[in-house]
């Protein structure tokens, strides 16, 4: 027999700040954080954790906050956009046109952001496998590629020797 679980208060530690908020069990992050806290640059697109637009920060990690549990975010550091200030990854993306309708833009930031923190010397092949987890339907991701591509410090191939 199923028992009906009732919401319940969850205190978050978001963008630094300490959160309480009223949650059902099956409450994503992602809602939680848009309909409690008004954080709304995680945007809802697919919902299943194919798209990237919802990703954020958690304990330094990019995740897709559509597929946590608000309560599993409970103990964890969640930082979101708004808790983004002045990163090299913004000003990355306003010089090198990384965006187009801006949909999709807040979840690459957030995977760029990260990137830059964890693997500041990432290769090529790094990069593009981090650039793999969030869709633009908007562009070519050449611009993207340029903005993280500015703010990295990457391993330069040595030329070859000549015989």
């Amino acid at each position: 027999m199923w028992q009906l679980v009732e919401k319940g208060l969850l205190e978050l530690d978001v963008n630094g700040e300490r959160k309480t908020v009223i949650a059902r069990p099956a409450d994503t992050l992602l809602h939680v954080l848009r309909t409690q806290l008004g954080l709304t640059g995680a945007k809802p697109g697919c919902e299943n954790g194919d798209c990237g637009a919802c990703t954020i920060i958690m304990d330094g990690w990019p995740v897709k906050s559509c597929l946590i549990l608000a309560a599993d975010a409970v103990g964890h550091k969640i930082q979101t956009i708004e808790g983004l200030h002045d990163s090299p990854a913004q000003s990355a993306f306003l010089e090198q046109w990384g965006f187009q309708c801006g949909y999709c833009t807040s979840g690459f930031l957030m995977v760029c952001h990260a990137l830059a923190k964890i693997h500041p010397r990432a290769t090529p092949e790094v990069r593009i496998d981090w650039l793999q987890s969030n869709i633009c339907r908007c562009t070519s991701y050449e611009e993207i590629d340029a903005a993280i591509r500015s703010i990295l410090h990457e391993i330069e191939e040595e030329p070859a020797e000549r015989p």
